[in-house]
C-alpha cells in the first residue's frame, strides 16, 4: 500500500471513530499500518547489554494506552520499515488499541548478549536472568514510551510463554497482568522430555536453540536439519541409536551437547525449573493451555498450580480448551468447527476465547474496563463437548477412584481377589525395538516437528497389536466425568534391564455411535477408540529422576506414572479403556531395553527385544486412579 492510500485509510478510520468493523475489512498489514506507528529501539539492561524491541504505538493519541509486551527467542521480525500483520494476541485487541512491544530476548536475533536456553532464575539483582531483563525492559518502556498509562501486560505462547512466567519473580510493579500460554516450565517434563524419555520428534528442532549468534542479526544464523527421507518412520528407523544423531548437527551445537551430557534430572535441569520461583507474585495471571497439546501440557497445569498455592493478593485463573499447541490464537476461524486430528469438536472456540476471555482479562486489569473473569478454572469437557467453570482446580467435590487391571482384558471396579488363578496373575507382551508400536496409524505418520494431530486418534490400530496390553471396562450404565490428574500404578517386570512404560487413557464409543460433526468425512465412529490422554516414563527413573536404576530381570517392581489433567465425560454406553505399551515410535525414542548409563550413548547393538509383564493379582495389583466429579 502506497503512502497516499495509507493516509486515506488512516483518515477513514479516524472519521469513523476507529471503527473495528472497517479496520477488519482492510488487509492485515494495512490495518496495522493505518492504526499504529512503528519504532525500533535498543533497551539497555543493568549489565550494559542492549536488547532490541519493536514498538507499535497507536496513532490515536486521544488517551493513554497500556503496554502489551511479548518477549521471544523466535525473532520480532519484520525488521526495518516493514509492518507485521499481527502485533497482538488477537485482531480484536489490536483494534481495541494497546502499545504493542515485541522484544528479542538476550542473545537472539537483533539483541546483544549470550543466549542461555531456559535461563535459570537467580534471586540476586546483580545477576541477570529473564526476570531482571523483563524488569529493566518494563522500567525503560513506562518511562520513555509516550502516551502510556503506566500499566504493562505480557503474553506469549510456548517458549514466549516461559518468558511470561520467568518475568513473575521479582517483577516490576507496573507488570499488572500476564498470560503465560502453553508455557514451558521444566525441560525434563515439557517438550524435549516426558518423565525422562526423550521425544524423538524434537530432534530436528535442536538446532534452533543450539548455536550462539556472533552478534545482532536480522537473519537466521543456525543451520537446518535436512532429513534424507520425507518418510518419518524410515528416517528415524534408519537413524538408529541417538548416538548416530551427531551426524545431523553442525559441530558446536550447545543444546544437543547439553541434552546428551545430562540424561538425568541433575542440577543442570533442576536450576532451569521456573516453578519453585513463583512466589510473592502480585501480577494478575491468566494461564492458558490446550488439553490436546502434545508439546506443553505439563507447563500450564503446573504453572497455574504453583501460582495458586503459593501466592495471595493476585488474581490467578486457568483456561484449558480442546486445542492443540497454541491453536486458541488462530484468527479468522469464525463458526468453523474446530478439529483435532480427524475428530471434530465445536465451532467458534477460538473466537470465544479471544473475545470473551483474553481481551476482557487484559481490558480489566490494564484499562479498568469490565470485570475480571468469573471463574478460577475454565476447562473444556472433551467428552461432553462443552465448557465448564470451576471455583478451583481440581474441583473441591471431586473424589479419587480406582479401576483395576484384570485377566481377560478387564478393567474393573473391584480389586483382584485373593486366590486368583495363577494363569490370570499377569499379562505379558514382547517389546521389540526393531518393530515398535507406531504412535498413530502408519498411514498417518508424517515427518514434521513435534506431531500434534495424534492426540485424539482412533486407537484401534494399536489395540490390534500383540505388543499392546488392553484393559477395558463394561459399557457404562451412567456417565462418569474425570476432572483432574490421572495416575497409573503398574506392577511390572521385564526380562531385560531397561524399559519404557506408556499408558493411554481411551474413550471407546458404542458400536452404534453416529458420525461426529466436523470430523473427517467417512470416519466410522462405531467402536471408535478416542485417545484422551497418554504419557510415558523412562523406567530407569521409577524411583527418582535424579538417580536412574536398572531393572532386575524378571523381578516385580512398581512404576507409577502420572498422566496430565483431563476434563472428560465418558457418556452412558461408552467404555473406559487403558493401553499399556513400551514404544510410541517415532514420537518417542526407542529404549534399548539393555541398561546403559546414558541412552544418548547407546550403540545400535544395545537394542534388544524383551518380555514385559504387567501384574494384576491380589499381591501385585495394577490400577488406574482417576479424579472424578460428582
Amino acid at each position: 500500500m502506497n503512502n497516499s492510500r495509507l493516509l486515506f485509510a488512516a483518515f477513514l478510520i479516524f472519521v469513523l471513530g476507529g471503527s473495528a468493523l472497517f479496520a477488519q475489512q482492510l488487509p492485515d498489514v494495512a490495518r496495522i499500518q493505518a492504526a499504529y506507528q512503528k519504532t525500533e529501539v535498543q533497551i539497555p539492561m543493568r549489565d550494559g547489554v542492549k536488547l532490541y524491541a519493536i514498538i507499535y504505538t497507536p496513532r490515536d493519541t486521544s488517551q493513554k494506552w497500556p503496554i502489551m509486551l511479548k518477549r521471544t527467542p523466535y525473532s520480532s521480525a519484520p525488521y526495518g520499515t516493514e509492518y507485521s500483520p499481527q502485533i497482538g494476541p488477537s485482531a480484536l485487541m489490536e483494534d481495541q488499541k494497546y502499545i504493542f512491544v515485541s522484544q528479542d530476548v538476550r542473545g537472539r536475533f537483533m539483541s546483544e548478549g549470550k543466549y542461555n536456553n531456559m535461563r535459570p532464575n537467580v534471586d540476586d539483582e546483580k545477576v541477570v536472568d529473564e526476570s531482571s531483563d523483563t524488569y529493566d525492559t518494563v522500567e525503560w518502556l513506562v518511562k520513555r514510551v509516550r502516551n502510556n498509562n503506566g500499566k504493562v501486560g505480557m503474553w506469549g505462547i510456548s517458549y514466549p510463554g516461559f518468558y511470561c512466567t520467568a518475568a513473575l519473580p521479582n517483577h516490576h510493579p507496573a507488570l499488572v497482568a500476564s498470560s503465560p500460554q502453553a508455557p514451558i516450565s521444566d525441560f525434563f517434563f515439557d517438550d524435549f522430555h516426558h518423565h525422562g524419555a526423550y521425544l524423538l520428534s524434537y530432534l530436528t528442532a535442536t538446532n534452533t536453540f543450539g548455536y550462539q549468534h556472533v552478534g545482532p542479526t536480522s537473519q537466521k544464523w543456525y543451520p537446518e536439519v535436512r532429513p534424507d527421507s520425507r518418510d518419518a518412520w524410515t528416517f528415524y528407523m534408519n537413524l538408529g541409536s541417538l548416538k548416530n544423531a551427531d551426524r545431523l548437527f553442525v559441530r558446536g551445537n550447545e543444546f544437543w551437547q547439553q541434552l546428551t551430557e545430562h540424561p538425568n534430572y541433575d542440577s543442570f535441569w533442576q536450576k532451569r525449573r521456573i516453578l519453585p520461583h513463583l512466589r510473592n507474585i502480585k501480577t494478575n495471571t491468566l494461564v492458558v493451555g490446550g488439553l490436546f497439546d502434545a508439546e506443553d501440557l505439563y507447563g500450564p497445569f503446573n504453572t497455574y498450580r504453583e501460582i495458586e498455592e503459593n501466592n495471595d493478593g493476585n488474581f490467578n485463573a486457568m483456561v484449558m480448551g480442546p486445542w492443540e499447541h497454541g491453536e486458541w490464537s488462530r484468527r479468522g476461524e469464525g463458526d468453523k468447527i474446530y478439529t483435532v486430528g480427524k475428530l471434530g469438536f465445536e465451532s467458534g472456540l477460538q473466537d470465544f476465547y479471544q473475545s470473551k476471555i483474553e481481551a476482557p482479562f487484559f481490558a480489566h486489569f490494564l484499562k479498568g474496563e469490565g470485570a475480571a473473569p468469573d471463574f478460577e478454572a475454565l476447562v473444556y469437557d472433551t467428552g461432553a463437548r462443552e465448557w465448564k467453570k470451576f471455583a478451583q482446580w481440581p474441583p473441591a467435590e471431586a473424589s479419587r477412584v480406582k479401576r483395576y487391571f484384570g485377566a481377560d482384558k478387564k478393567l474393573t471396579v473391584d480389586a483382584p481377589a485373593a486366590g486368583a488363578q495363577e494363569a490370570g496373575a499377569f499379562s505379558e507382551f514382547i517389546s521389540d525395538p526393531m518393530n515398535p508400536v507406531p504412535y498413530r496409524d502408519r498411514a498417518d505418520i508424517t515427518l514434521r516437528f513435534t506431531p500434534r494431530e495424534f492426540m485424539t486418534d482412533d486407537q484401534r490400530f494399536a489395540s490390534a497389536r500383540n505388543d499392546v496390553l488392553v484393559f477395558q471396562s463394561e459399557p457404562l450404565t451412567e456417565p462418569i466425568t474425570l476432572t483432574g490428574e490421572v495416575l497409573s500404578h503398574l506392577r511390572v517386570s521385564t526380562s531385560q534391564s531397561a524399559a519404557d512404560w506408556m499408558v493411554k487413557l481411551i474413550d471407546v464409543y458404542p458400536d452404534d455411535h453416529p458420525f461426529v460433526a466436523g470430523s473427517q468425512p467417512g470416519l466410522n465412529f462405531g467402536g471408535f477408540e478416542q485417545l484422551v490422554r497418554s504419557e510415558v516414563i523412562r523406567g530407569r527413573f521409577r524411583e527418582g529422576y535424579e538417580t536412574p536404576k536398572p531393572f532386575v530381570p524378571n523381578e516385580v517392581t512398581t512404576v507409577d506414572l502420572p498422566l496430565q489433567g483431563v476434563c472428560h465425560t465418558y457418556k452412558k454406553g461408552h467404555r473406559i479403556m487403558i493401553h499399556v505399551q513400551s514404544t510410541m515410535f517415532p514420537y518417542i525414542d526407542r529404549n534399548p531395553q539393555k541398561y546403559v548409563p546414558n541412552v544418548f550413548e547407546a550403540d545400535d547393538s544395545d537394542f534388544t527385544a524383551a518380555t514385559h509383564r504387567v501384574y494384576h493379582n491380589a499381591t501385585d495389583a495394577s490400577w488406574i486412579e482417576m479424579t472424578v466429579s460428582k
